[in-house]
C-alpha cells in the first residue's frame, strides 16, 4: 500500500460523502481511506463503511489522526479534513510532486467551494501567504491537506494530543525541522466555507491572523505590515506576465526570469502552455486566462478566433483580473513587465504602476515598416490586436533580428532576440538532414511535397511519431530538438519568431512559410528574405524548396555577416536599469 488517507470526523454526514466521492474519482488507486471518528451521533460511521473505509475510534483531531495512523499500512500519509473535496488528479499530482521534490512534509493550495468574490480573494491570499513563508517557517492546517511519510510521523511521535489548537502547525514544524517542507504547486483542494458562513468573514480572518501571529513566536506585527515582514525589504517587487499563445513568449520569459528572480521578488502570471512551462521552473506562478488563435489549413481563422475569444473573455477577465489584483494588493508591486499579455496592461492602469512592454510584437506598431500593399488588411488587423493588448506602456523593449526605423526612439528600443543558454551552448555543424517545424499541424500539403525529395527531413509539430519514407516524425523533446537543430543544414518553418531567431544564431538558413493571415509571421518572413538569411514563400512548391537548398552557402554567408548577438547582455542590463529607475 502506497498511500493512507486519514480523515478525522465528528458528525460529518453532510460533508463526508462529497470527499469520499472525489477520492473515488481519482485515477490513482493505490490507497486506503481511514476514518477516525470521534463518536458521531449522525450517520457518519455508516457512510464511511458504505464507501469501504476502515473506521477506527478517534477523538480531537490530534487523537483521530494518530489513531488513524496506527491503523495505516501506507508508506505515505495524507491527512484531510472531512469538508474538503479533491480536485481532478489530486492524489497523483500530490505524490508525484512530493517525491520529485524530495520532501518530508507538505501542504497543498486551496480554493473555496463558493463563487463569492471575497471568499476567492481571501483564499488566494492564504495561498500566497503560505508560499511566501514556506522557507522561513513551516506552517499549515488540516484544511490544506498534510502529506508526510509514516516513517517521519513515527519519528516525531505523531500529533501532540495535549494541544487543542494549532496542533497541525506544531506537527508540521516538528517534521519540517528534520526534513524539507514546501507548499505543493500542482494539486489543489476545494474547501468548505461553512466556518465563514457561521462566524462571518471578519471573525474568521481575525482568528486566523491572530493565531498565525502567535504561532510565529509572538512577533508583533499589524495586518498592514504583513506584506513585508517575511519578505526581503531590499528587493524590488515585480509582476511579470506572459502571453500563452505558442511557446516563444514563455521561452523568452524563462531566460529573463532566471535573471530577474536572483535579486528581485517576482510574481509570474501566464496562461495555457506558458503557465505549465514556467510553473515547472519558478515559484509564485499563477494561471490566468488567455487568447488563442484558431488555425485551419495553415491559415488563421479570424472569425472563429474572434468568436472563441469573445466567448471566453467575460469569465477570463473576471477571474484573471481578480487573481492578479488580489496578488498585487498583497505584494504591492513597484513595476509590471508584460510580454504581450493583456490583463497585466489593465492592471497597470488600475494600480497606476509603471508598465514595461517587452516582446517582439510591437515592431508592428512602433516601427516604420516597408510592407507590400497586398498585406494591408492583415496588417491593419494585426496592428489593432497589438494596440489593444498593450496601451501606453512606460517603455517598450522590442526583441528583433531586423531593425526598421522606430517611430518613438525615446520610449522604444531594439534588442537582439532573447536566446536560451541551451541554444547558445550548442556547437552547430551542417549535417545531412533538414529540420521541419510547424506550430500548426494543418499544413499537410507541405508533407506531400517533401516526400518527393531524396533528402532527409526531421519533422516536428504534427503530433506524429515514426518514419514515413524520407520523413522522420518526432514528438517535441527539448534535448532531441536542440540536437536536430544544431546538426541541420537548413530549417523549414512557419514565420514564428523564436525558431527563426534560434536558427539564425546557429547559422542555419530558413525557408519560411508563414501561417496565412498572421501578419506578424508574414513580417518576420519578409525581412528574413530581404536580409538574405533565407526565403519567404506564401505557398510552397517543389521548385521553391529545390531553389532554397541550392543556395544555402549564400544564405549562411549573409547570416554570418549580418546577424549579431550579445548573449542577452544588453536587454538584461536595460531591465536592471529600468527597474532601478522606476521601482
Amino acid at each position: 500500500m502506497k498511500l493512507s488517507i486519514i480523515i478525522p470526523t465528528f458528525n460529518e454526514e453532510s460533508y463526508l460523502p462529497h470527499l469520499l466521492e472525489s477520492i473515488k474519482r481519482q485515477d490513482f488507486s493505490d490507497y486506503e481511506v481511514i476514518v477516525a471518528d470521534a463518536g458521531s451521533e449522525d450517520s457518519t460511521r455508516v457512510i464511511a463503511q458504505e464507501w469501504g473505509c476502515k473506521v477506527v475510534e478517534g477523538g480531537l483531531p490530534s487523537v483521530g489522526r494518530n489513531r488513524g495512523t496506527e491503523a495505516a499500512s501506507g508508506e505515505y500519509l495524507l491527512f484531510l479534513d472531512s469538508d474538503v473535496i479533491l480536485t481532478r488528479d489530486y492524489l497523483e499530482l500530490c505524490l508525484d510532486e512530493f517525491e520529485k521534490r524530495d520532501l518530508g512534509i507538505a501542504i497543498t493550495q486551496i480554493a473555496p467551494l463558493s463563487d463569492s468574490f471575497l471568499n476567492k480573494i481571501t483564499h488566494d491570499f492564504a495561498n500566497f501567504f503560505m508560499k511566501r513563508v514556506e522557507n522561513i517557517k513551516p506552517h499549515g492546517a488540516g484544511c490544506y491537506g498534510i502529506i508526510t511519510t509514516r516513517k517521519l510521523h513515527n519519528e516525531v511521535e505523531g500529533f501532540d494530543e495535549d494541544l487543542d489548537f494549532g496542533e497541525d502547525t506544531d506537527y508540521i514544524e516538528r517534521i519540517g525541522a528534520i526534513s524539507q517542507f514546501k507548499v505543493l504547486r500542482s494539486p489543489k483542494l476545494l474547501v468548505s466555507t461553512r466556518r465563514v458562513q457561521e462566524e462571518g468573514l471578519r471573525n474568521v480572518a481575525f482568528k486566523y491572523a491572530k493565531s498565525t501571529f502567535y504561532q510565529f513566536r509572538g512577533k508583533q506585527i499589524t495586518a498592514e505590515d504583513l506584506d513585508y515582514t517575511f519578505g526581503h525589504p531590499d528587493q524590488k517587487r515585480i509582476l511579470y506576465s506572459v502571453c500563452g499563445e505558442g511557446m516563444g513568449h514563455a521561452i523568452r520569459g524563462r531566460v529573463l526570469l532566471n535573471h530577474l528572480t536572483k535579486n528581485n521578488e517576482v510574481h509570474i502570471f501566464a496562461s495555457d502552455r506558458a503557465y505549465d512551462y514556467l510553473a515547472s521552473h519558478f515559484d509564485n506562478v499563477y494561471e490566468i486566462g488567455g487568447f488563442n488563435t484558431v488555425y485551419e489549413d495553415n491559415t488563421v481563422q479570424n472569425t472563429k478566433t474572434f468568436i472563441k475569444g469573445m466567448k471566453d473573455l467575460p469569465g477570463d477577465l473576471k477571474n484573471s483580473l481578480r487573481l492578479m489584483y488580489s496578488v498585487a494588493k498583497a505584494v504591492k508591486p513597484q513595476i509590471i513587465i508584460s510580454d504581450f499579455e493583456f490583463y497585466s496592461n489593465l492592471l497597470s492602469k488600475i494600480l497606476r504602476v509603471p508598465l514595461i512592454s517587452l516582446d517582439n510584437m510591437h515592431v508592428l506598431t512602433q516601427a516604420e515598416l516597408d510592407v507590400p500593399k497586398k498585406y494591408r488588411t492583415d496588417r491593419i488587423a494585426a496592428e489593432s490586436v497589438v494596440r489593444s493588448f498593450i496601451q501606453l506602456p512606460t517603455v517598450s523593449l522590442i526583441t528583433s533580428y531586423f531593425y526598421p526605423p522606430l517611430k518613438h526612439p525615446n520610449k522604444t528600443k531594439y534588442f537582439p532576440p532573447v536566446l536560451r543558454d541551451a541554444i547558445m551552448d550548442l556547437e552547430p555543424h551542417n549535417g545531412e538532414h533538414v529540420l521541419v517545424y510547424q506550430t500548426s499541424d494543418s499544413n499537410w500539403r507541405l508533407l506531400d511535397i517533401l516526400k518527393e525529395f531524396d533528402d532527409e527531413f526531421i519533422v516536428y509539430g504534427f503530433h506524429r511519431e515514426g518514419r514515413d519514407d524520407n520523413l522522420l516524425f518526432k514528438p517535441f523533446n527539448e534535448d532531441d530538438f536542440f540536437r536536430d537543430l544544431s546538426q541541420a543544414r537548413a530549417v523549414i518553418s512557419n514565420g514564428g519568431f523564436t525558431l527563426i531567431s534560434e536558427a539564425l544564431y546557429l547559422g542555419k538558413p530558413v525557408l519560411s512559410v508563414p501561417v496565412k493571415k498572421q501578419f506578424e509571421q508574414t513580417l518576420n518572413a519578409l525581412y528574413l528574405d530581404r536580409l538574405g538569411y533565407g526565403e519567404f514563400h506564401e505557398d510552397l512548391e517543389r521548385d521553391d524548396i529545390e531553389n532554397f537548398l541550392s543556395h544555402l552557402e549564400k544564405y549562411r554567408k549573409n547570416i554570418s555577416l549580418g546577424f549579431k548577438h550579445d548573449h542577452n547582455q544588453s536587454i538584461l542590463d536595460e531591465l536592471d536599469h529600468l527597474i532601478d529607475k522606476y521601482a
